[in-house]
């Protein structure tokens, strides 16, 4: 193996090591919100934070999901938390097992795995409910928390960054075949003025 290839191994299990680390710190965020909303408000509380007139904005809102993000899946507690561990599981092995090797990639892997883990822990140790308490009023939203903000952030940057590379080797291969078919045009003009 090459000093090259040492030195690159060392960087991705620096990154791999710091992605982790962000996850876990995503998590810990998540659940301090969670308690913090838990230990100020009763469920099913709001409390208005940005309001304009008669419009409300953002509001703190307390309550509990038993479904995936944004209320889906309701009432499958068992298969939300068997999908949930397998897919965490996967997404960690092929972190530390270095299959996931490019920066983005890293980074958008860390923010699903502590987005996951968060609304994991409250599944386990919450009857199968996730703490929901932001809820946007402007549009209507579903209510949701932070831990479902890194999972649908990490999700649509992993989509954009497979689009991305999906478009490059398009291009790529394009560039290629035009080159090979310079060439081959440039071998047969040869070939026919060596005729002549």
């Amino acid at each position: 193996m090459s000093n090259k290839e040492i030195v690159s191994d060392k960087k991705i299990n620096i990154m791999v090591l710091i992605g982790l680390l962000l996850s876990a710190v995503l998590v810990g965020i998540d659940q301090l919100t969670k308690w913090l909303v838990v230990q100020n408000m009763e469920l099913h509380d709001s409390i208005f934070l940005i309001k304009f007139g008669d419009t409300q904005v953002l509001n703190l809102s307390y309550y509990l999901n038993d479904g995936s993000a944004f209320s889906m899946f309701e009432g499958q507690t068992a298969m939300l938390i068997c999908v949930t561990s397998l897919m965490l599981g996967a997404m960690v092995c092929a972190m530390v097992l270095k299959h996931v090797r490019r920066p983005w990639y890293i980074l958008s892997f860390s923010l699903v795995i502590g987005g996951g883990v968060g609304n994991l822990i409250d599944r386990i140790f919450n009857d199968g409910n996730v703490i929901d308490f932001i809820d946007v009023r402007i549009i209507n939203f579903a209510i949701f928390n932070f831990a479902d903000i890194c999972a649908v952030c990490g999700g649509i940057l992993l989509c954009v960054l497979v689009i991305i590379d999906e478009v490059s080797e398009v291009r790529k291969k394009k560039a290629e075949k035009a080159s090979d078919d310079d060439k081959a045009e440039s071998t047969e003009e040869v070939t026919e003025d060596g005729e002549n």
